[in-house]
């Protein structure tokens, strides 16, 4: 028996993700026509053993979340549930706090996905190599060039065992090219761990409350347990992490921009494993070119490749964009030429300043005829309105 966790985080994290996150929660927002988080229960469901996939984060349990919850149990024949952190626990707290019920059932192992990556989810080749050679922690893997590796944690790997010998997150200087993909298998011992964490975490902040205040209960920091750097950086080179290396794609989706770029990585796997869910040739309808997800509720005219150009741009709900526009971004795609290159998770501001990036319309925005839109953010409940003088280029 197996089981699943996906981190999702909470409305304080991935500032990075703004617009975008403002009207939907990040792990809900589409990527590539279904939920961000779809994909990885996708992968989770097709794994044989799989019996409960759990989602962790200190989101409120609203409306779009529970709709979103009660669909995916119905598709995925699984029992899928929310588990809600009474604060942000970090990486490895909230696998702490909800220990019980995780461990519930006695599961061989479980899988702990990161919500904001994109992968093509080699979760059985993890499994497979798990049962190989049984440890607490297993790591997914990939290479990066040396100047982005600086941007994640690095694995220092022993070459013949695949032990980690050395854990780094995000480090100052050049240490290893194999980077953490933030998705993993642990056993249920990798717990045991996380527990010293918390016992530790106790034992410092106890230390340092003010003379004479009460020191019972539980001190409030103990719970958030990072597990880069309280976990794989402490344990790395005591035999207990490994890690698989993958060549599959994958990608963080931190931006605005990286949400496109993953939206064009999963729309290139869908020929694979999701056909119907690409656009096809229908009489009267749009010519489509390469790999196109058009959900159902969007109308797009026969006639739009020849009058209109949507390029590079996240085009929100009930917007419309008219005849002869064109909304045109510059996104910040990893370099063609370098096979390890990554994308760059780059805010769309800097220094107050809007750097060239995807243009992104929000919610309900009319673009009438003859405008152009390069490089810019149009806020909800816009309208640009039609004169000789409202091209907008910054």
């Amino acid at each position: 028996m197996l089981k699943a966790v996906i981190l999702i985080g909470g409305p304080q994290k991935g500032t990075r993700f703004r617009p975008l996150s403002f009207e939907v929660p990040k792990p809900l927002f589409p990527v590539a026509g279904v939920p961000m988080i779809q994909h990885h229960i996708e992968a989770c469901a097709q794994v044989p053993g799989m019996q409960e996939i759990l989602l962790i984060g200190f989101y409120q349990p609203d409306e779009p979340l529970t709709r979103f919850l009660e669909a995916a149990q119905q598709e995925f024949n699984l029992p899928v549930r929310y588990l809600q952190e009474f604060a942000p626990l970090g990486t490895g707290g909230g696998l702490y706090h909800f220990r019980d019920q995780i461990l519930a059932g006695g599961p061989e192992a479980f899988f702990v996905l990161n919500a904001d990556v994109c992968s093509d989810f080699p979760l059985s080749a993890m499994l497979d190599a798990y049962r190989h050679q049984p440890h607490p922690f297993l790591l997914l893997g990939t290479t990066a060039n040396r100047t982005q590796s600086l941007n994640y944690g690095c694995i220092v790997e022993n070459p013949q065992t695949h032990e980690v010998l050395h854990y780094v997150e995000k480090p100052s200087t050049f240490v290893s090219d194999i980077i953490n993909c933030g998705i993993y298998l642990f056993s249920p011992e990798a717990l045991k761990p996380l527990r010293d964490v918390f016992q530790r975490n106790q034992q410092d902040g106890q230390l340092c409350l003010p003379l004479g205040e009460d020191s019972s209960g539980l001190w409030p920091g103990a719970g958030t347990i990072r597990l880069e750097q309280d976990v794989f950086s402490a344990l790395a080179g005591q035999g207990q992490i490994y890690v698989y290396l993958t060549d599959g794609i994958w990608s963080q989706i931190k931006s605005a921009g990286s949400a496109l770029y993953a939206s064009r990585l999963y729309l290139g796997q869908y020929q694979l494993t999701h056909p119907e869910r690409l656009a096809k040739h229908t009489p009267g309808g749009p010519r489509i070119r390469g790999n196109v997800y058009i959900h159902p509720t969007a109308k797009v005219a026969p006639s739009a490749v020849e009058h209109t150009c949507v390029l590079h741009t996240i085009v929100g709900w009930g917007s419309t964009v008219g005849r002869w526009a064109r909304v045109e971004g510059t996104p910040n795609d990893p370099n063609p030429n370098d096979p390890r290159a990554h994308m760059d998770s780059e805010s769309l501001f800097k220094d107050g300043k809007l750097l060239p990036a995807i243009t992104i319309l929000g919610c309900r925005v009319r673009i009438p005829a003859e405008v152009l839109i390069l490089n810019s953010i149009v806020l909800p409940h816009k309208e640009l309105s039609r004169s000789f003088t409202n091209q907008i280029i910054l």
